[in-house]
């Protein structure tokens, strides 16, 4: 059994119900889903649910009533965003661990192996997508220790009986203060911030591709190309505000994307529509 945590609101239902689609065809897997959210309603959940049709996953909605950082930033961000950070107090106080995807995912491969990766002492694994300039950089602004990894937050392994015994929410919230000014990408920057240098680093390549990884390929002697990417790449991570559901896609990777769309309708099935943007 692998449990799984996603946070999202209406806008992400479409994105997430192909995630979800493709995980559970790449995946033989068991699956409970913790759906945190701030506002879904039952008849949606229940259309996910119903959409799925997969007795090997079942959702657990969660919905998020605590307003755990008063005043934080948020920009064009939802408030969601930030409710990861604080999976240990939301999910079963039984779970010593639970994987972190978001939405705007595509999983091409099984992730049976990231999830009961060892973990030790960290708080959790993720990848980083930066480079030394920027690391140094990050460091800086976010007053982060010499082997603190900046990580992208789409994709963790999260060491919730470890987070349980070290996270202290005033803790979190003194940095916020110390720190707003700072804050580019709020969520990433807390989590890289406060915790470091107590995170495993992933294979970005492997567990959290992105169109910018693909398009740079950073510390490749060889170009490595779309069939690579599929026999590779386990998790493709939309990332940034470009995403292939909204049309006008810059890159390559929506290629696979489109594959999942195209074979959950050849299923018999029809996708949520997408909902207006926030402005």
């Amino acid at each position: 059994m692998v449990h799984l945590m996603v946070t999202l609101n209406e806008r992400y239902l479409r994105p997430l119900t192909l995630m979800l689609y493709s995980l559970l065809q790449a995946d033989a897997e068991e699956y409970t889903v913790y759906l945190c959210h701030r506002g879904l309603t039952p008849a949606q959940i229940a259309r996910l649910e119903e959409d799925l049709d997969c007795p090997r996953c079942q959702l657990v909605p969660v919905e998020v009533k605590e307003q755990f950082l008063e005043g934080m930033p948020l920009g064009h961000y939802p408030p969601e965003m930030y409710d990861r950070l604080f999976a240990p107090r939301l999910l079963p106080e039984e779970l010593d661990r639970v994987l972190y995807l978001d939405p705007d995912i595509i999983v091409l491969g099984p992730l049976g192996e990231l999830y009961r990766m060892e973990l030790g002492d960290s708080l959790m694994a993720a990848a980083t997508h930066v480079r030394e300039a920027l690391r140094r950089l990050n460091q800086l602004r976010l007053g982060m220790s010499p082997q603190g990894l900046y990580i992208n937050s789409g994709v963790m392994v999260m060491n919730l009986t470890r987070m349980r015994q070290l996270q202290r929410p005033q803790m979190v919230l003194e940095y916020l203060e110390q720190h707003r000014r700072h804050l580019w990408l709020p969520d990433q920057d807390l989590i890289s911030g406060l915790y470091g240098d107590q995170i495993l680093q992933l294979d970005s390549w492997k567990w959290n591709m992105t169109e910018r990884l693909y398009a740079m390929q950073p510390g490749r002697r060889e170009r490595v190309g779309i069939s690579w990417v599929r026999e590779n790449s386990a998790i493709i991570h939309y990332c940034g505000r470009g995403k292939p559901w909204k049309g006008r896609y810059l890159g390559s990777l929506d290629v696979f994307y489109k594959e999942a769309e195209a074979a959950f309708y050849r299923s018999g099935r029809c996708l949520p529509p997408l909902e207006p943007e926030e402005h």
